[in-house]
């Protein structure tokens, strides 16, 4: 355990100072996501370790480079878990950069995201201010939410430094049915599985099979098990924890990545990873090409060459988003375009929390 916060600000003097903006980096693992960027690297490695836990009331507050395989061991010692799920990446991901990058895991519609279960947080600002936002409990949250604003923000409003969140019991039972179907008639199983009042907790299609994941009492599993249809997959936890990961075959192709400049930490691809956030039941976002389906069908995967502006207009015909994840161009925008009055916000709370323009400039959208 470190608390390196005094050295963070005197790093963010410097920068100021100096006028060079900083690259924040944690564990390393997510440097493929958003748009490239350089800087004078800032690390979190050494900002790490659990500050609190009370598995009696369900929130645990630790330090932004606390790796999440850590955090995960200690609430296995109290059959607690994180409810969203995230993806470990090898051991090497952080709480701080899975905030920063909202990342969740299959369970994403059923156990919320991991911006669902932030209460509080510390930032560093670029004035070099600590701040202290929310709290430890929800009803600590009121006005403008500057907690949750740092999800998916890739570290553009200021260095997070600590995190409070919301833990949850492990399920007692958990079980994965599979069954052959095609993607259309996956995804309108998956919806019609979603308004069912059983334990889902993972809804997946990959390679022409359906998985639907159950988690909750032995008796509601078990008396799902025997109303649906589908055989029960053995050693299901590898599936899972695989797709979590990113590690299944449709993943492992020629979108792997490649270090190119061990000096920038820039990362890239030969083959684009695209990803859509849809309405679940759209069928609108169809073209042929490679799929996986997630998030019962929230989360849509798509391998190959395509044109972002033609996969934006699908993407909204199915009122929903898409990103480049990875591979593909990284020195253009990945993200969906955003209308000129999100532009004008998010500029605006720029301003606010980084006057000088020194966090991670650029990595979410070229103009921010």
């Amino acid at each position: 355990m470190a608390d390196i916060s005094e050295e963070l600000i005197e790093q963010v003097h410097h920068a100021r100072n100096a006028k060079s903006p900083l690259n924040i980096i944690g564990g390393g693992s997510k440097r493929f996501y958003g748009r490239d960027i350089r800087g004078a690297a800032l690390s979190m490695t050494e900002h790490r370790g659990v500050v609190s836990y009370q598995p009696v009331e369900l929130v645990l507050t630790a330090r932004a480079g606390t790796p999440l395989v850590e955090i995960e061991a200690l609430l296995n010692e109290h059959q607690q878990m994180l409810s969203f799920e995230p993806p470990l990446f090898e051991g090497r991901a952080t709480l701080g950069g899975t905030l920063a990058c909202n990342f969740s895991g299959p369970v994403r519609p059923w156990g919320g995201s991991v911006r669902d279960q932030v209460l509080g947080i510390r930032l560093i600002n670029g004035k070099a201010e600590h701040l202290r936002f929310g709290g430890q409990v929800m009803k600590n949250v009121a006005g403008y939410d500057v907690t949750r604003l740092q999800a998916g923000a890739l570290g553009a409003f200021g260095i997070i430094t600590e995190i409070s969140l919301k833990v949850l019991p492990r399920p007692a039972a958990t079980a994965t049915l599979v069954q052959e179907v095609t993607m259309a008639q996956a995804i309108n199983l998956m919806n019609q599985r979603s308004r069912e009042s059983r334990p889902l907790s993972g809804a997946c299609w990959t390679d022409g099979k359906l998985y639907l994941r159950l988690s909750g009492t032995e008796r509601a599993v078990e008396g799902t098990l025997k109303l649906w249809s589908g055989e029960e997959l053995h050693n299901a936890d590898q599936f899972w924890q695989k797709l979590r990961e990113q590690k299944l075959p449709f993943f492992n192709s020629k979108s792997e990545l490649k270090r190119l400049d061990e000096s920038a930490g820039r990362l890239s691809a030969g083959e684009p990873l695209w990803r859509f956030t849809v309405k679940p039941s759209s069928s609108e976002i169809l073209p042929a090409g490679d799929w996986l389906i997630d998030w019962g069908g929230a989360q849509r995967w798509l391998r190959g060459n395509y044109d972002m502006q033609e996969l934006e207009i699908l993407a909204e015909a199915a009122q929903g988003q898409v990103s480049c994840y990875r591979g593909g161009n990284r020195q253009i925008d990945t993200f969906h375009r955003q209308p000129e009055v999100l532009q004008l916000i998010q500029k605006r709370l720029k301003a606010a929390f980084d006057p000088e323009g020194l966090f991670n400039p650029g990595r979410l959208y070229s103009w921010l």
